[in-house]
């Protein structure tokens, strides 16, 4: 399990737009401040929730010199399909394999019947890919503390 101050395992995964399916590689990202949001699926009410505000603090995000990925086991297919229905600002990683919520810790056993659904978590890395914070929640519809984490980015340093 990663923990606060440890380098996050590097990862390559699809990346969807909305529109196409790209690749996302977390090392070749070094030098810029990330939120990864790990979310159980895609068109659920609790996620819907969660990744439109992150999509709404989309600029707040930024303005902090940070970029916001979520991730889940979806498709690409379905995620695309997410961000459209949405408008999603938020760029979104598939981890069908579950390779990168397993390495990262926060895997479901089971989720109401569902095995290898990804707990509803979030990682912010500083510049050099360390981690400076973790959050992770086995209740799924608890949303993750929004302003706690813009205080976490507007405290780390911009390279």
């Amino acid at each position: 399990m990663p923990h606060v101050g440890e380098p996050a395992p590097d990862f390559t995964l699809p990346l969807c737009d909305g529109e196409k399916v790209g690749t996302f590689t977390l090392s070749e990202h070094r030098g810029q401040k990330l939120v990864l949001a790990f979310f159980p699926l895609a068109f659920t009410s609790v996620c819907t929730q969660e990744m439109c505000t992150f999509s709404d603090e989309f600029d707040a995000f930024s303005q902090l010199g940070a970029a916001v990925y979520g991730i889940s086991v979806d498709s690409p297919f379905a995620l695309n399909a997410f961000i459209r229905d949405h408008s999603l600002k938020v760029p979104l990683l598939s981890d069908f394999n579950r390779e990168v919520s397993r390495a990262y810790d926060v895997l479901h056993d089971e989720l109401m019947g569902l095995k290898g659904i990804s707990k509803r978590s979030v990682f912010v890395l500083d510049p050099e890919g360390v981690i400076r914070y973790r959050w992770v929640s086995d209740d799924p519809s608890k949303l993750p503390p929004f302003e706690e984490i813009r205080s976490v980015l507007n405290g780390l340093a911009t390279s």
